[in-house]
């Protein structure tokens, strides 16, 4: 398999999993603004987690700045595919300081908040994955 077929798989596989990334915190976003209680088999997690000062940033959820990365995410990988180097770029960015507000609300649910929202670990992976993928996709040189 050639480099630039490579390419363009893994970059089709960031765009789906962006995608999931976007459902995910859109459904973050839509419940802390109507308020809903996160039915979600943690008990109590995911109410400590968006009832926290740290849900919201300026009056702003979050989770609608992870479906804003990931809407971006998704767009850059879709148009990686095909073809567009400024696109990857663009993906590489954003992943990466996707990863790293990731790995501060991971700091926050687990040592300040002490508690754990199993859609916010949902949003982590995923974006762990798309840091992975980030670092394994060949350059175009």
């Amino acid at each position: 398999m050639t480099a630039a077929r490579f390419q363009i798989i893994l970059s089709a596989i960031a765009a789906v999993i962006s995608l999931a990334g976007l459902a995910d915190a859109t459904y973050l976003t839509v419940a802390h603004l109507t308020g809903d209680d996160l039915v979600c088999g943690s008990p109590g997690g995911c109410s400590a987690v968006l009832g926290s000062v740290y849900a919201s940033v300026a009056g702003i959820p979050t989770a609608a700045f992870g479906a804003l990365a990931y809407f971006v995410a998704f767009s850059s990988a879709t148009l990686a595919v095909f073809g567009y180097a400024r696109a990857r770029t663009l993906l590489m960015l954003v992943v990466m300081a996707m990863f790293g507000a990731t790995l501060w609300l991971l700091y926050v649910q687990a040592f300040i908040l002490h508690a754990f929202c199993p859609f916010c670990l949902l949003s982590a992976a995923l974006t762990f994955l798309l840091a992975g993928i980030v670092v394994a996709t060949p350059s175009s040189d």
